[in-house]
């Protein structure tokens, strides 16, 4: 057998091994994905009023079309903690060991994990959007093409997360640690214009919310659901994204292959 049949193989059993964790423990999965649910339910239905009038709208439905598209992304970021938790788990309580004293392709535990987590996060961003659209939601504007790359987009930046989350697992002594760890994923889109535009914030605060992985990634995926301009932020998000997954991918691949456990 060729050396890419062998990690093809090996990959989906380590993709099979962790889909059936995620489905025999799912209270990490939903414990996740709540967070974001609750953020659109809140802000929709406690601050939506106010919000819309501070974006310029006219009604909560206009808050709700902004929301959304922010809200997507933060699934993702908090969809991956649950990686980087399931790959400090397998660290620290021996199987790693056990995988490498046998014959499967070394690489394919990291791939395994990798492809699960992308899998999870799509499901869990379809979940949130149709949550969404149960409360109002709607991109009626948005043609065929449009959709695609969005969709192309959230793949990207879900894989991207999720090396880094991987990577966020290895360094961490314990599950515990792996979720600390791995919280800025869900810090960081409270602090992009995933709630409010960047011009609403103060002077000092707008290059750093500006400039940091969500809020291109999210004005882009506004910007194609919804018609607004994207302007440089289509190549700020394709530019991160790829940034991301290739130090994910090499943080990751090279603890990995030195950690002796």
């Amino acid at each position: 057998m060729s050396n890419l049949s062998l990690a093809v193989r090996d990959s989906s059993t380590m993709l099979r091994r962790n889909l059936l964790h995620a489905r025999r423990y799912p209270s990490l999965t939903l414990n996740l994905l709540l967070t974001p649910v609750m953020l659109l339910l809140l802000f929709v239905y406690v601050f939506g009023d106010a919000m819309s009038a501070g974006i310029g709208g006219g009604d909560r439905s206009d808050y709700v079309a902004y929301l959304v598209p922010g809200l997507l992304l933060m699934t993702i970021g908090s969809t991956t903690i649950g990686t980087a938790v399931s790959v400090s788990n397998d660290m620290t309580e021996g199987i790693i060991a056990r995988f490498r004293s046998m014959a499967i392709h070394r690489g394919s535990v990291l791939v395994g994990h990798v492809i699960g987590s992308v899998v999870q996060s799509i499901m869990s961003v379809v979940l949130v959007g149709a949550v969404g659209v149960a409360i109002g939601f709607r991109s009626s504007d948005a043609t065929a093409l449009e959709w695609l790359a969005a969709f192309g987009l959230v793949v990207l930046f879900t894989l991207a997360l999720t090396w880094i989350a991987v990577g966020m697992g290895l360094v961490s002594p314990n599950a515990e640690a792996a979720s600390n760890n791995a919280l800025p994923l869900i810090f960081l889109p409270l602090i992009s214009s995933a709630f409010v535009p960047i011009d609403s914030m103060p002077g000092w605060f707008q290059p750093i919310a500006e400039y940091q992985p969500f809020t291109p990634a999210i004005e882009t995926l506004r910007g194609l659901l919804l018609g607004t301009g994207i302007g440089h932020n289509g190549w700020l998000a394709l530019g991160w994204s790829l940034a991301l997954t290739v130090l994910g991918y090499v943080w990751a691949t090279s603890k990995f292959n030195s950690d002796p456990k």
